[in-house]
């Protein structure tokens, strides 16, 4: 609050003194509170009313501080009133105790004296509570908390009045005196329904909207009733008289409404409204007489059923103005208060920090608290917006927008606390915790349903409302351009060239995306599905425009800042016409011609957006090397070669040179995408006049070449050069502009290797060197492309589990020892062309051992407890991308007319594996999502995957039985609808809705990793050695110091590949995090045994610190907390490595904050049995929880250890039952004591997830889940007859 209240004085304007002001309200709230805490310390023996006024003067400085900032949202009215209202339960009190007073003179029986005396004090004591309750919360009754305090406090009075009124009549039979007391208390009682009446009047916001209130409420609730009773005629006619009375009272109102109307206009409006609301009711009364004559009937009650739906139509349209205002009003209460409990759950969070044993429960709790706070402003100025603006749609629409995109958020908050909370060891911080977690999930839930109706009363207006954003955006860029023009376009604060850019080149993505939601929803005729899409293409298009006008105001180019205008202004314009035509086609849904209108208004806008990424800085420049490139590639297309001018050795050398300079320009290319836009123009400059150079020398060796068909393979392998080298210019441009896209990283690097490669390729072909040269030539390059893999493994670089790696690494190392031996064999009998295959076989086997590694250090690095493990989103974006970019290469090998059956086979077999894993993707997130459209959309791409990829299949086949052009050239026609179905598709599934949240490693994963980098970069240095002296020895097989040079690098690479092979074993994911847990929980064990034992004799000492409600609670949320970890443990341990770490470590953690509550629980308890039963299922859950541990440590994460598996299954359903047994013994207990907070809790925890959608993959045949629910609901019935 007061970091709050210093920036609020620093903003305001002093000039009225108004922050001075500000400052001094908050110095008196702070001295206040320091008044209270001094007063209710225990040693200062101050007298009780010293506390009630203290506390009173905290509720009048909150007041003031609340008025300075002008958010005293409660008039001064209403609280006087209330404090009237306080005062005259205090005076009936007051009279109550008076003539309790006498019935004490006259009792008899001292015991009932005192029992008088003692419940007339009581009722004083907590009147005056009540009093001061009332005076602390009545300039903050709009909180929620803080009504609730004060119906607490009213509930208190309520039941020392019922106690006074109880000790009255044990104590004496006089009737005079026990009227008197009865009619004392009935007048409190009625003072105190009138307060509570007046706080609850608030709560539903007062007034009631207009005269149609009550009266729509009523047929709202009682059209629901019907709806319900199906099946019970006389129910139904029943509800219907209720019906018709509430629909003849509106009908009333409105005519009278009507009548006093000064306007035609409206006046006409509501009659006619009237009108249709009396023939729907007329109809209705009709359908229930025919229902009550014939009971039986079902059609008649669908006949009435179906007239209630109709009168609630009529009502809707009758009373929409008015219901609307309601469900905004109610939203943005909803909104206030969800703003209000997640800053009050930010500040327990922080408060809980320091004492948060748990540090990765802390990271994830301050990650979420980021998040939310992120999201708070926006909440805030939506409800202001809504507020100022009651009429305007955009701004309901604003709040709409702004709440639910705070839901999820808000609920990540929620789970991150309650899962934080048992570790926290200061208990009036945890407690703090969980009570505002429990707060904010309360908001959380009336935020989603009060959202979730004014969406359905505002939704239609959305499409319009995205319309409206994009052309004031629109015009925005424009006044930026004239500004631009002027030179009077400034950067914002914050502004830089480098951040604008990246923001517009992720938006750019995003935009798309949502366009792609855009056209699949309004080609499906959705139209509440068609607004949302609409509505966050408008959000990335206004991001997008705030990124181009930043690097318009950020450059020093005018030419290139009007450039980036316009192209963001063509995009504005080309936007507001595809929502427009979306808007159209929702009209006339499956109509051919408006989706065909429609995509190719998406293909324009899609255009324009390319045009404004590449107006980017660097982009330019980029485009100008690939212009080049394609240029320079042009002197491949004549149909003959000039013949060469040079000898054959001057040529081979040219080559080899320019070979050697085009391979390091590629990888300066791959360098310079991490630096600034100025180093990716510069490298790619280079790059282009290196690949000139080297088109020239490659020319010139196809001039060598002896026959006409030798040329021609010269010529095609130039082809490969040059569209290899058009690719890593691509890939380099589209990380440049979105560094964060998944897997581009590895794209780039994989379009690098293909430059090195298709050079090798050229090489081996031309040049006539002593053979195993160019072998040793071909394999230093491959080496130093893929050496930057190992600079900062921090994404993944192939899909290979952690024991893959282990695999790849062990088989790889065999194949590099038996290549070696082979090298210094074959170079010392002088066996060249083995000795050339030799060094081919263990420069492959060296880049898997690169590849393994790397993936493996990564995994190693996101594993570590200390780093943030990602989360799995509904598709795997980097899966996609890789198999879109592996698809895309095998359909190019497919069709190169120089690739052999078995290349042919080969391409066909990754075409097929990569499809096959698609479709299967998209069945998992179909089924997974709750959006409709969503839902049809992935159906639809996996059928248009599958189908384009059986025709493709046909045709290889084809083409496998006779290699003839035309089957070459129908496969290739096949290719493109395959390769156009996946990049859309890829398209679609980049949404942010659908994306994982990436891993980020922490500096001690970083140093994890380490040994392994270390060993790998290593192996690849020695073995570059290695091989360079071997191509000294094939020449020259006479040298004996070469000899041990070459002894000297084989024994550093076989070391270094021990050191990898080690490095990557000790590092396994989860084991020693196992190891730590297990021996934590041993220790657990060991204290609950000691704890046993001291209650078998009668000497556990109580827990006097803590009461044991709180207690209860703490083991009540601890045990939930373990029971939610019981699967993702098991999941992980079956066959994610990378996650187990993680969740055992925080599995472990709570078992020490289990032990301590439920030792307490158990000193509190009185029957020995009781006590025994909790500390017995206490020990049977830590040591289910141990076998767990050691099933999870042996399967390690492994999904080939499938003798594993089974052990883990029954572990975990083990410590299901421990958790289950534990819980209903504390809820028994809970209840007996009237705690059912945890029972609510759990409830809510099921409704929330019915609101998460079906379950993925269902386990059982419909008839199992028909039974289960049958099962439970007769249970839940019988259960609630018994209560």
């Amino acid at each position: 609050m007061s970091k709050g209240v210093k920036l609020l004085a620093a903003l305001m304007d002093d000039e009225v003194g108004s922050g001075e002001d500000l400052l001094r309200a908050a110095r008196t709230l702070a001295g206040a509170v320091s008044d209270l805490l001094k007063a209710v310390q225990p040693i200062s023996g101050e007298p009780r009313q010293t506390v009630l006024t203290a506390a009173g003067s905290i509720g009048q400085a909150s007041g003031d501080l609340l008025r300075q900032i002008g958010e005293n949202e409660t008039d001064e009215r209403f609280q006087d009133v209330l404090m009237s209202l306080a005062k005259a339960v205090a005076n009936a009190a007051a009279m109550l105790v008076l003539k309790a007073k006498n019935v004490a003179q006259v009792a008899e029986d001292t015991v009932l004296q005192n029992r008088v005396i003692a419940a007339a004090t009581q009722c004083a004591l907590s009147t005056s509570q009540l009093v001061a309750c009332a005076k602390v919360v009545s300039p903050t009754i709009s909180s929620p908390v803080c009504q609730e305090q004060l119906i607490e406090a009213g509930k208190l009075v309520d039941r020392s009045v019922e106690n006074c009124v109880r000790a009255c009549q044990a104590a004496t039979d006089d009737s005079e005196l026990l009227k008197q007391v009865s009619a004392a208390a009935s007048v409190v009682s009625q003072a105190l329904h009138d307060l509570l009446q007046h706080v609850r009047q608030f709560a539903s916001r007062g007034e009631p909207i207009g005269r149609y209130d009550q009266a729509t409420d009523t047929i709202m609730c009682v059209t629901e009733s019907i709806f319900s009773s199906m099946g019970d005629a006389g129910e139904m006619v029943r509800q219907a008289r209720v019906l018709a009375q509430a629909t003849s009272d509106l009908v009333n109102a409105m005519r009278s409404d009507a009548e006093a109307e000064i306007d035609m206009e409206n006046s006409k409006k509501l009659l006619a409204a009237a009108k249709l609301l009396a023939d729907s009711t007329a109809r209705m009364v009709e359908a229930a007489k025919g229902a009550a004559a014939n009971p039986e009937n079902e059609d008649q009650q669908q006949r009435l059923r179906e007239a209630a739906e109709g009168l609630r139509v009529a009502t809707n349209a009758a009373a929409q103005n008015a219901i609307k205002k309601k469900i905004v009003n109610r939203l943005e209460v909803a909104a206030k208060q969800a703003a209000a409990a997640a800053t009050q759950t930010i500040a327990a969070s922080q408060n809980a920090a320091v004492s948060n044993k748990n540090p990765a429960a802390q990271q994830q709790l301050v990650q979420s608290c980021k998040a939310v706070a992120d999201h708070i402003p926006q909440l805030v100025q939506g409800v202001r917006g809504s507020q100022a603006q009651a009429e305007d749609l955009s701004a309901q629409l604003a709040l709409i927008i702004s709440s639910q995109n705070f839901l999820q958020p808000g609920s990540k908050m929620v789970s991150s606390a309650k899962a934080a909370v048992p570790t926290v060891s200061d208990q009036a911080a945890a407690m703090q915790l969980s009570q505002c977690a429990k707060n904010l999930a309360t908001s959380l839930a009336e935020l989603r349903t009060a959202s979730q109706k004014a969406h359905e009363a505002c939704g239609p207006m959305e499409i319009d409302s995205a319309l409206n954003t994009v052309q004031t955006l629109k015009n925005e860029l424009q006044d930026a351009k004239m500004a631009a023009v002027e030179s009077q376009l400034k950067p914002l604060p914050g502004e830089t060239l480098e951040k604008c850019a990246q923001d517009l080149g992720s938006t750019s993505k995003a935009v798309g995306s949502s366009m792609a939601q855009l056209l699949t929803c309004a080609a499906q005729g959705n139209e509440h599905y068609t607004g949302v899409a609409a509505r966050e293409t408008a959000q990335a298009l206004k991001t997008l425009a705030q990124a181009a006008r930043g690097v318009a105001a950020s450059t020093s180019d005018p030419a290139a800042a009007h450039a980036m205008l316009d192209s963001a202004r063509d995009v504005m314009e080309g936007s507001a016409m595809l929502i427009q035509e979306a808007k159209q086609a929702l009209i006339a849904p499956g109509d051919a011609e408006s989706q065909q209108r429609l995509a190719q208004v998406a293909k324009a806008v899609s255009h324009s957006l390319n045009n404004c990424v590449n107006c980017l800085p660097g982009q330019k420049d980029v485009d100008v090397a690939l212009k080049s490139i394609g240029e320079s590639s042009k002197k491949l297309l004549v149909d003959s070669l000039p013949p060469s001018t040079k000898p054959f050795q001057e040529a081979q050398s040219e080559l080899n040179q320019a070979a050697a300079d085009l391979n390091q320009s590629a990888g300066e290319v791959v360098h310079a995408t991490r630096g600034q836009s100025g180093e990716l123009a510069a490298a790619s400059g280079k790059f282009s006049d290196d690949f000139d150079e080297f088109l020239d020398a490659g020319i010139e060796m196809a001039g060598q070449a002896q026959t006409k068909e030798d040329q021609i393979q010269v010529i095609g392998n130039l082809k490969n050069i040059s569209m290899a080298s058009s690719k890593l210019l691509l890939a380099a441009k589209s990380l440049s502009v979105d560094p964060g896209a998944p897997n581009a990283k590895n794209l780039l690097a994989a379009a690098a290797r293909a430059v090195t490669e298709s050079i090798n390729q050229l090489i081996t072909l031309c040049t006539q060197q002593a053979p195993g040269q160019k072998e040793c030539d071909n394999a230093l390059r491959e080496l130093e492309t893929v050496k930057g893999m190992l600079d900062n493994p921090n994404e993944p670089v192939s899909d290979l589990s952690y024991f893959d790696c282990i695999e790849s690494v062990m088989e790889n190392s065999k194949v590099l020892g038996e290549s070696m031996a082979g090298i210094s064999q074959n170079a010392k009998t002088g066996d060249l062309p083995a000795f050339g295959e030799c060094v081919g076989i263990a420069s492959k086997a060296l880049c898997g051992l690169t590849e393994a590694a790397a993936q493996a250090a990564y995994l190693v690095g996101i594993s570590d407890p200390n780093s943030q493990a990602g989360h799995q989103g509904l598709v795997d974006p980097i899966q996609f991308a890789r198999a879109n970019q592996a698809i895309q290469m095998a359909c190019q090998n497919l069709v190169d007319p120089g690739s052999s059956p078995s290349q042919v086979l080969s391409a066909a077999t990754i075409v097929a594996k990569h499809t096959s894993a698609l479709c299967n993707a998209c069945r998992i997130a179909s089924s997974k999502t709750a959006n409709p459209v969503a839902k049809r959309h992935f159906v639809q791409s996996a059928k248009e995957v599958a189908n384009s990829t059986a025709n493709l299949v046909k045709t290889i086949k084809a083409l496998d039985g006779d290699f003839s052009e035309d089957n070459r050239n129908k496969c290739r026609i096949a290719t493109a609808p395959l390769i156009e179905a996946v990049e859309n598709l890829t398209a679609f599934a980049s949404n942010p809705e659908f994306v994982s949240i990436p891993a980020q490693i922490s500096s001690e994963g970083s140093q994890a990793q380490e040994p392994i980098l270390v060993s790998a970069k290593t192996m690849l240095e020695s073995s570059s050695y290695l091989i360079r002296t071997a191509r000294s020895l094939a020449i020259n097989p006479k040298d004996p110091p070469t000899w041990s040079v070459l002894a000297g690098h084989s024994h550093t690479v076989s070391d270094s590949i021990k050191s990898l092979i080690t490095s990557i074993r000790d590092k396994a994911p989860g084991q020693r995090e196992c190891d730590y847990s297990i021996d934590g929980i041993n220790r657990c064990i060991r204290d609950i045994e000691q704890a046993s034992l001291a209650a078998v004799s009668q000497s556990l000492a109580t827990r006097d610190d803590i009461s044991v409600e709180a207690l209860q609670e703490q083991l009540t949320s601890v045990v939930q907390e373990i029971g939610h970890l019981i699967d993702p443990i098991a999941t992980a341990a079956r066959g994610e490595a990378a996650q187990l770490g993680h969740k055992v470590t925080q599995l472990a953690s709570y078992f020490e904050p289990l032990i301590l509550a439920a030792v307490g629980v158990a000193s509190k308890i009185l029957d020995h049995q009781q006590q025994m039963t909790v500390l017995d299922q206490t020990k049977t859950l830590a040591e289910s929880a141990l076998q767990m541990l050691y099933a999870a440590k042996e399967g390690g994460g492994n999904p080939k250890a499938q003798h594993t598996h089974d052990a883990i299954t029954e572990a975990a359903q083990l410590m299901k039952e421990a958790v289950d047994d534990i819980m209903v013994t504390l809820n028994e207990a809970a209840s007996e004591v009237g705690l059912v907070g945890g029972m609510v809790d759990s409830i809510a925890e099921a409704m929330s997830k019915l609101d998460e959608g079906t379950p993925p993959e269902p386990k059982g045949t419909f008839v199992d889940y028909q039974t289960t629910v049958v099962k439970y609901s007769k249970a839940i019935a019988v259960t609630a007859q018994e209560m």
